[in-house]
């Protein structure tokens, strides 16, 4: 992903395409709210991507979740990453 297209990512207006906008809501909804991905959001996914696609995406952002949950635990999310004030 190019650093225009991260700009991108909390504005409510963006480039992205279609699948690229799902694989984003594939991703919040496991980060916020995986007991209500139901079969219809799957079936959404499908128009767009292959089981194997959206296997693959599921994996990765179990991943990515997992492994910025692992930083939290140990306190090193702070210290190497660090985030600007909101200020």
């Amino acid at each position: 992903m190019t650093e225009a297209k991260i700009a991108q990512l909390d504005e409510t207006t963006n480039n992205f395409s279609a699948a690229e906008q799902l694989a984003l809501e594939y991703a919040d909804r496991m980060a916020l709210d995986h007991h209500n991905i139901d079969d219809h959001f799957f079936d959404r996914m499908r128009e767009h991507f292959n089981d194997e696609q959206i296997l693959e995406l599921g994996m990765m952002i179990g991943q990515f979740i997992g492994f910025g949950r692992l930083l939290m635990v140990l306190d090193l999310e702070s210290k190497f990453c660090p985030v600007p004030s909101p200020n």
